[in-house]
Formats: C-alpha cells, structure tokens, sequence
C-alpha cells in the first residue's frame, strides 16, 4: 500500500558519495580536487594515480554508487514510498550542485542527504556538509528556499551491524579451522589531530577511533558466540597518506600482517569496517598491496565483503531515512543503535569534527 508520507517533508533523497575518476584522463583531475588547498605536488599524485592506473583508470566506487541508488529505490518501491532519489560526489561526476539541479528540476524544496561515510570526523562528516554548502552556494539564486538535511552518521546503525555480522561469519565459514585466524578489522587511517577532534566540540574527541573498535567489539562478541569461538579481533589502518612528519593513526594493517606472521600462520581475516563497499581503498589496499604483504609473510588471506547492497544494510539505509523525516516532523523518535547508547545527532553540534585548516560555512549542523 503506498505510503508517499512516510519521508515528508522530504521531496527527494540525495545519495552523497566522495566520487572517482571513470578513465584514465580523469584521474589527475580527481586527484588534485581531492586534495585541493593542501599543497600536494603532482609527483606525489602521480604516485596514488597508479593505483587507478593499474586498474584500467576506473574507480570501483561510481558503479557501486550506481548499484546502491538502484537498490535504494527499489526498497523505497517496496514500501510503497514514491520520492526520487538523486546521486552526487563531492570529487567527480555527478557534482553535488549536478544533483541540487536535477532535485530542483524535479520541484525539490527540501532535500534529505543520505552519505556513504558513516563514521564522525572531519572527512566523514563535515566536509560533506562544506560541500553540500558550497554546492548551494553554486547553483545560486535556483537554490533559494531549499532545505538541506542529512541522515545521522550510522556506523552503529543495526543494518550496518548485522550485515557485516554476516558476512564475517560467512567468511570465517570458508576457513578450515576458523580458531586458528587472526581477526583485523581496518578503516582508513587518518590524521591524529582530526580524530582527536571527532566528535562534538564540547566532547572528549577520539569518537572515529572509538566507533570502530565498539563496533568491532560487537561484532567479535556476537561473531565469537555465534561460531563458539574465542577470537580476539583488533582495529587497524590502510591508505595512510599525509608526510612522514604528521602523526596518523596505526598501526598499518600490512606491519600487523607481518607481525602476525612472525607469530604463527594462521589465517589473517581482514574486514574493512571503515567502508561501505568496495572503495579504491579496499580493491588497492586491501585486495592488492595487504594480499601481496600476507603472500610474502607466509600466511593466509581472506577478506570479508562489504555490506554493499546487502539486503540488510540497504534496509537498514531506508530506515535511517524514515528516521529523519519523522525527526523533521516533530515526532518522538527513539533512535536505533546496535551499540546502546552510543548514538549520533542528526543536525551536527556546534564545533563538531571542525576543520583544521580553514573555517567554511557547512550544511545540516546548528553551527
């Protein structure tokens, strides 16, 4: 039965995404907006621009983009909810302000932003929020009136959770003696000084670092007493990639490989918590370089999927929708969590995850 009120106030969903290159002749371009206003010289992106170029100059992330806005409609369809969803990356084709047009052609006034970075932090929040201004700002004087939300961040939102529960224990299905494997769970790596600011202003910081390992606690305990094992899984980090003089975080998941390796051989299970599908990060990082540092080492590699369009996690997603628009109604909304307790705002407090380098105006925050 259609329910067409179910999002309102909402009018279109905007599914927000960081962007990639789709040839070879784009990935420069990618690369020198991706770190516009940094001081990165082209040697260095010539560096990262292999890693496209080793894979035909097409990032995976766009076709997943295009798979996940499929499925999303299809689940809106299935609940009987008829609101269009739209795409935009913040580094590449569709741009943000290419998706405010196309809302707008559609008689858009009030827009809910769902993103592919779950976590709080500067680049997992804000900056979507610096973009989603500056796209505004771009389209200009078409764009007044319009209202801009966004979906809280929902690392621990319980369709993430379950799906990487499956597929974790459908992973550790495929090992012969899952006792025997070693647990990483990894996500991007990131500045120190930005996950030390991840969180709300009046906060005690660290909330990046703090998401994952939660999760990944929850994730062991369940999968553990699922299984009946006792693993002890771990947090941590690829794609490192400011100078050598600035602290990120670590450890790097290949110098724990060795080290696992130095310590026994069994299996390395590596589950990419920090992503939502297969990113660059993943196919490159993961798939390529920690592959190739586990051949060397001695020991086995399997890495878990990612939710994708899982069924449960692309559930999951409307959910966190429908959350909102009651939210912007003015309903009582009792906020889902795997991890009890640990629940984001939908609209960002003041000084949350702040950018370090230059103060911008930004979207969906009270600040």
């Amino acid at each position: 039965m259609p329910d067409d009120g179910a999002l309102a106030p909402y009018d279109v969903v905007l599914l927000g995404s960081f962007g990639g290159p789709e040839a070879p002749d784009e990935v420069m371009p990618f690369l020198r907006r991706v770190t516009a206003g940094r001081g990165v010289p082209d040697e260095r992106l010539a560096t990262v621009a292999e890693h496209y170029v080793a894979v035909g100059g097409r990032s995976p992330i766009n076709d997943l983009n295009r798979a996940l806005l499929e499925r999303l409609r299809a689940e809106l369809a299935r609940r009987g909810i008829d609101v269009p969803v739209v795409w935009g990356n913040r580094n590449s084709e569709p741009f943000f302000a290419d998706a405010f047009r196309e809302a707008l052609a559609l008689g858009a006034m009030r827009v809910l932003t769902l993103t592919t970075s779950a976590y709080s932090c500067y680049s997992s929040c804000r900056q979507y929020r610096e973009d989603l201004a500056a796209a505004v700002a771009e389209v200009g004087l078409a764009a007044d009136g319009l209202v801009v939300d966004k979906v809280r961040p929902y690392a621990v939102h319980p369709g993430v959770g379950r799906a990487w529960l499956r597929a974790l224990v459908d992973a550790l299905g495929t090992v012969g003696d899952p006792a025997t494997a070693r647990l990483l769970y990894v996500t991007h790596s990131i500045p120190q000084a930005m996950d030390d600011t991840s969180g709300p202003g009046d906060g005690e910081g660290n909330l990046y670092v703090d998401q994952h390992l939660r999760l990944a606690r929850r994730l062991t305990d369940d999968v553990n007493r699922e299984l009946g094992l006792s693993l002890a899984g771990e947090l941590v980090f690829c794609s490192r990639s400011g100078p050598p003089s600035q602290p990120w975080l670590e450890p790097d998941v290949n110098d724990r490989i060795e080290q696992l390796a130095r310590e026994g051989n069994g299996p390395v299970v590596v589950a990419p918590i920090g992503f939502i599908s297969d990113h660059m990060e993943v196919v490159h990082d993961l798939d390529t370089e920690a592959a190739a540092t586990a051949t060397r080492a001695g020991v086995p590699f399997l890495r878990v999927a990612t939710p994708d369009t899982d069924e449960v996690f692309v559930g999951g997603l409307v959910d966190l929708l429908l959350e909102r628009a009651a939210e912007a109604r003015g309903e009582v909304v009792a906020l889902e969590s795997w991890l009890p307790g640990d629940v984001r705002p939908s609209v960002c407090a003041p000084g949350c995850c702040p950018n370090l380098r230059a103060a911008k105006p930004a979207l969906c925050g009270s600040d």
